[in-house]
């Protein structure tokens, strides 16, 4: 006889099977993407520059463009350096770009090239740019990629002249352009002067005009990145992503920071709205409250579909925190909530969360990968999955509806021009997932009963 009862979960500490992450040079690549004509530059084999370009190309639906060194086995045995200062040379004479985003790569890593030596060694053409971080594939995520990326940026352009600029500088987090364009929004409906950076809105959903533009009209301006220096404040946004830029302009330029979670669901929209009031010491226009109180009506409508329904949420560390605030908002029960990110600090704070909600039974594991989830799920299953396009085949081996949310979203469209963000973005959230749960009822209900739940 088939024995179902369910099976322990062994730890696996140098072992991930369907890893929950990819690498470090795709955030680094999609950071420097946010700057204006900056051409993000892969130091390490064409392969590698072509997988990072074909990832992001994948999710957003539009290129993503990049140049490479170009390894070789020389290049592999010698060192990177000649490759680079050919390669940095050719990519100013033929495509013209103000800045040049360097990130190596496990290859150049591995062999130790100095990207500060090879930098200096440089003819860089007056008013132009070559800044540079280090992301080896084999360590973090492309998390770490993307906030490292965005220090280089830091370390090599900002600086702080005394005179205060007056202005906000928003770092989003890891998000899609929509949410960024979103984050904005409220800016600027809360009367902040801003500076954000990364901004890849304008960049990664760039309209179709008739006519190719290798730079498109978006993305952080360099006297923006210069100016950071002296701006009042640092919001930053994401407390895993952002963390280490923020420490950073207060380490540099003696800036404050406010460290806040993604604004996704009520709470944690709440505060940014404050903070931005704080900062422009306005009023909150009645345009917000609005959507908040329309967000609150939602809410209560859909309750009795989504209350003490179990979920598993899976993806980036924010991104998935952000999500677990907005289920529990929703009555819903986190059942399982994972990230392939190393950082422990995500699960302190998804702990915090289900202590905060009085919800016991719920895990959060960080480092962790899609098999060691769908174990968990074969054991205890849940209602709804909630995640990337990589969870799909889990969702169709155990017949549960599933939500995508987040990065890298691969099989649909249209998801990185809307919000996740703010009261209108966890309003889509909200529809998704209640939609997904009705279709389930509707697929699974008597005939009789199919008038009813409609």
């Amino acid at each position: 006889m088939l024995d179902l009862t369910p099976k322990e979960l062994k730890t696996r500490e140098a072992l991930r099977i369907n890893p929950c992450k990819t690498c470090q040079p795709v955030g680094a690549m999609y950071a420097a993407l946010g700057v204006h004509r900056c051409m993000p530059h892969s130091h390490g084999s064409q392969g590698c520059a072509s997988y990072h370009r074909t990832f992001l190309s994948r999710h957003f639906k539009d290129p993503a463009m990049a140049s490479t060194s170009s390894f070789t086995e020389g290049a592999s045995v010698f060192g990177g350096g000649s490759n680079v200062k050919t390669a940095v040379r050719n990519v100013f004479e033929i495509y013209n770009p103000d800045i040049i985003a360097i990130h190596t790569t496990c290859l150049s890593e591995t062999i130790g090239d100095d990207m500060n030596v090879y930098i200096q060694d440089m003819d860089i053409p007056e008013g132009k740019y070559v800044v540079h971080t280090n992301t080896p594939s084999y360590v973090g995520s492309h998390i770490n990629g993307f906030y490292n990326m965005m220090s280089g940026f830091i370390n090599y352009l900002s600086k702080k002249t005394g005179v205060s600029n007056g202005k906000a500088a928003i770092f989003p987090g890891f998000v899609n352009p929509g949410d960024m364009r979103e984050t904005k929004r409220l800016a600027k409906l809360m009367g902040v002067p801003y500076i954000m950076f990364p901004d890849t809105s304008g960049v990664m959903d760039a309209p179709m005009t008739g006519r190719f533009e290798m730079y498109p009209r978006g993305g952080t301006t360099i006297p923006e990145i210069i100016s950071l220096g002296d701006c009042k404040k640092v919001i930053a946004l994401g407390t895993i992503t952002s963390a280490e830029p923020a420490e950073l302009m207060k380490k540099k330029f003696k800036i404050p920071f406010s460290l806040l979670p993604l604004p996704m669901g009520i709470e944690a929209t709440d505060r940014l709205i404050m903070e931005l009031a704080g900062f422009s010491m306005q009023d909150v226009p009645y345009e917000l409250e609005e959507e908040r109180g329309q967000l609150v009506d939602i809410l209560l409508d859909s309750h009795q579909y989504t209350y003490q329904k179990s979920c598993a949420i899976f993806g980036d560390p924010d991104t998935v925190l952000g999500l677990t605030a907005i289920c529990t908002e929703m009555g819903m029960i986190p059942k399982y909530v994972i990230t392939g990110h190393p950082k422990e600090d995500f699960v302190r704070e998804a702990d915090a969360l289900f202590g905060k909600y009085g919800l016991t039974d719920c895990k959060a594991r960080a480092n962790a990968d899609l098999f060691e989830l769908h174990q968990l799920i074969k054991n205890d299953p849940v209602d709804i999955l909630i995640g990337t396009s990589y969870g799909k085949a889990i969702a169709k081996a155990e017949g549960i509806p599933f939500v995508r949310a987040g990065f890298p979203i691969l099989d649909r469209y249209v998801h990185s021009y809307l919000p996740l963000v703010g009261y209108s973005g966890t309003m889509r959230i909200v529809e998704k997932i209640t939609n997904a749960i009705m279709d389930e009822t509707d697929r699974n209900c008597a005939d009789e009963d199919l008038e009813f739940v409609m």
